[in-house]
């Protein structure tokens, strides 16, 4: 907090300024109160009006004591609450700074009713039922996912689950693990996360809906499609509706095929993890959402973010790891979907950024309205007059031979564009692309086309991974990488264990 002209400058977003002190309206501070102490904390300035100017208080030491009163009358817990009173200029104002409480929810109490409130924004807020059930289980300590059913866990079956851990990690499955990873209840019991893996899931909130609409907005739809299923399948079924329903060029180079995908891969499946993960699964009626449009891939889910801040306002560099549903996030780390660090916003950014295509203003876009968070991936193939032709995509990634784009036959009645473009060819400086002499007509090895693919489609691919996707020894594909990156065909960003791989285009 700073003084600056008589102003008061609060360096954090949740504050109130008061310029008095509301003796027969409690409520309409206490709500505050009881809103700083449910969400993050925060602050109440008394003598300070809307704009901020201080114009101090009467008598401070009464006001503190009424307040002070009031809270442990009216606020049930009572939170924990600090007054500092604060002199300028022979004017005195008084902070009453809430600290965020673990005993949530902490409700304001009138005439035989309870009332819980939140922030949201710069307001304080009543909480809906959903808000509210999250504040009940915070203070029990407890989430969502992890709250046991009275489903027997004997009645059900983890086929699929055990099969996806088994091709994800290489390594074998045990049935032990239900119970460690909290799917299970040391009775036997299903937990909500349990509900939500087993083989034949039919918690009604496990759905997708899926949609490629025929332009920019909500029109008509070329197809559509819901689908109810345990987390694993959903994951899946997302994906490969919108691999069907997106497009990727290539073009050739001097010695290599280069892919010039729509989007990253890896970084929409990045997307979907995190909105299968994140979502508010309290909400009832509400599921997740994936809607494809000619220029952007849209995911939408049920639940803001759990402080109440706007991710647009947020700097998706700092911004904290907290997991609406531990038990499911943990379950999608051991199927090696994510990180345990929670890095998966600025990964989505990171990975599109490596496409040989990318264009900065095409950077994946957060967003958070009211009960409801957004992804938007951005189209790197379309620009304002519609579809990029393949030939000006491959100038731009430095391309002067043969020009040819994929889905070509019947691109234009699947997917409403133009996606026809003219087989081409162009004169080549082999200097210009850093290859000299014979080394100009040596096109790549078969493994080392592949792994330049994998490498298009998820740039944080390991070799390990390389290797089991290709089907080669783990010896062989280093080798190959080698000889890629002694061409100046491919670098690798970061350490060993982490990082980006990344095609140079343009030496």
């Amino acid at each position: 907090m700073q003084i600056h002209d008589n102003r008061l400058i609060a360096e954090c977003t949740s504050y109130d300024f008061k310029e008095m002190l509301e003796r027969k309206k409690v409520k309409s501070w206490l709500k505050s109160v009881s809103a700083f102490a449910n969400t993050d904390g925060g602050s109440l300035f008394y003598g300070v009006n809307d704009e901020g100017e201080i114009v101090g208080l009467e008598n401070v030491q009464a006001d503190a004591d009424f307040i002070s009163e009031m809270i442990k009358a009216r606020l049930d817990p009572v939170p924990e609450v600090q007054l500092i009173p604060i002199e300028h200029e022979g004017r005195t104002l008084l902070e009453v700074k809430v600290k965020a409480g673990v005993l949530t929810p902490y409700y304001y109490y009138q005439d035989g009713t309870r009332t819980a409130f939140v922030r949201v924004g710069n307001e304080s807020v009543e909480c809906n039922s959903q808000q509210l059930l999250s504040l009940v289980l915070k203070g029990t300590h407890m989430t969502w996912d992890s709250l046991p059913t009275q489903v027997d866990a004997n009645k059900h079956s983890f086929i699929i689950l055990a099969n996806t851990f088994r091709e994800q990690t290489h390594q074998e499955w045990n049935d032990k693990y239900l119970e460690s990873f909290g799917l299970v209840t040391s009775d036997g019991k299903l937990t909500n996360a349990g509900l939500l893996f087993v083989d034949n899931c039919t918690v009604f909130q496990s759905r997708i809906f899926c949609t490629r609409w025929t332009g920019l907005y909500k029109d008509d739809a070329i197809s559509s499609v819901e689908h109810r299923a345990n987390l694993v399948l959903l994951l899946k079924y997302g994906m490969d509706f919108i691999k069907n329903y997106t497009m990727s060029g290539w073009v050739k180079m001097p010695n290599y095929r280069l892919n010039l995908p729509d989007y990253s891969d890896r970084a929409i499946f990045e997307g979907l993890v995190n909105h299968l993960i994140h979502r508010d699964y309290t909400v009832m009626g509400g599921e997740v959402h994936i809607d494809i449009y000619d220029d952007r891939v849209e995911l939408v889910s049920p639940g803001a973010m759990l402080d109440g801040t706007q991710i647009q306002d947020r700097d998706i560099y700092n911004v904290p790891s907290i997991r609406r549903n531990p038990v499911i996030a943990d379950m999608f780390t051991q199927l090696d979907y994510m990180e345990k660090r929670g890095s998966g916003l600025r990964k989505m950014r990171e990975l599109t950024e490596k496409l040989p295509n990318f264009l900065p203003g095409k950077e994946p876009l957060y967003k958070t309205e009211a009960s409801s968070f957004f992804t938007t991936f951005y189209n790197l193939n379309w620009g304002e007059n519609g579809r990029i032709p393949v030939e000006e995509v491959a100038e731009r990634v430095n391309s002067t031979l043969e020009k040819y784009p994929v889905n070509e036959e019947g691109s234009e009645k699947k997917f409403g564009v133009n996606g026809k473009s003219s087989v081409k060819r162009f004169g080549v400086n082999a200097e210009r692309f850093g290859v000299k002499g014979e080394d100009a007509s040596k096109r790549v090895s078969r493994t080392g086309q592949k792994i330049i693919d994998l490498v298009i489609s998820d740039p944080s691919i390991t070799a390990e991974a390389m290797s089991v996707k290709i089907g080669v020894s783990k010896r062989a594909v280093e080798k190959n990488i080698k000889e890629l990156r002694e061409r100046g065909i491919l670098v690798h960003e970061g350490s060993d264990k982490a990082g980006y791989w990344r095609i140079i285009v343009k030496p």
